[in-house]
């Protein structure tokens, strides 16, 4: 999950102000987390506590009622309705919290709670899927590296399942991106920066510089990178240098429980 919350950081000050470089300073002052990591947390924290994923992340977006980028308007008025229901969105939301899910033990747990987590809020189809195909993905990506296997041909057998075409290359994406927020664009652009990159550095700055929705895009290619690679040490002591205590807990706890 540490994945996607630096390439929320990264990806933080291009979203509205976007890069077709990879050469940009990974960290600076302008980056934050936003609510990709609020709501990574909260569903990492609804796994370790046995809580629904409704109740915690009404409870941590709440808690940070103004991230960097906001929320957006739908969530928004969902995070702080009376009576939170769901209203059938494919946003790319379900699919950038669900990191936490794809850690779990058997693959019917994992398929199991990524549709839990978004059918609180993004209970379109297309929002169930984008959830559910980053979260395999992330468990296969996993399962790889634990066996030393080509992890991205069974990634890109996971994107072929869920029918995302992942034929473009980072440069065409780049080319013709516009800012989309659609599970339906934004996942499978995100599993093609993750093919192409070798190591997990390269595959936030290749999220990164295809433009569009950069911090979502680098979080959900980050969560995939991470179970893939790993993470340099030096990036993640710089990436929690962003974090409140509370959420470092959360994020230490889970990786004690589901290392």
């Amino acid at each position: 999950m540490l994945g996607a919350i630096i390439g929320d950081i990264v990806g933080s000050r291009f979203e509205f102000n976007n890069t077709n470089r990879t050469d940009f300073e990974l960290f600076t002052d302008e980056c934050a987390f936003t609510d990709d990591t609020i709501c990574t947390v909260a569903i990492a924290d609804a796994l370790l506590r046995g809580c629904s994923f409704k109740k915690s992340l009404l409870t941590w977006c709440r808690k940070y009622p103004n991230p960097k980028g906001a929320y957006g308007s739908s969530f928004g008025r969902w995070v702080h309705s009376i009576h939170p229901e769901p209203y059938n969105s494919f946003g790319n939301g379900s699919a950038m919290r669900v990191s936490p899910c794809g850690y779990l033990r058997e693959t019917h747990n994992v398929m199991k709670y990524a549709r839990e987590s978004a059918e609180c809020t993004h209970n379109h189809p297309e929002g169930i899927k984008g959830s559910e195909c980053v979260a395999r993905c992330i468990e296969m990506a996993l399962w790889s590296r634990k066996h030393h296997e080509d992890g991205k041909h069974f990634v890109e057998e996971v994107a072929k399942m869920y029918s995302y075409n992942t034929q473009q290359t980072t440069d065409e994406i780049r080319r013709t991106n516009t800012f989309n927020e659609t599970c339906q664009v934004t996942v499978p652009q995100a599993i093609v920066c993750f093919l192409e990159s070798t190591d997990f550095e390269s595959a936030i700055r290749l999220a990164v510089s295809i433009g569009g929705d950069s911090d979502t895009i680098a979080a959900i290619t980050g969560s995939i990178a991470e179970a893939y690679y790993g993470i340099p040490r030096h990036i993640q002591e710089k990436a929690w240098c962003y974090l409140p205590q509370e959420m470092r807990d959360v994020i230490t706890k889970f990786k004690q429980m589901y290392r």
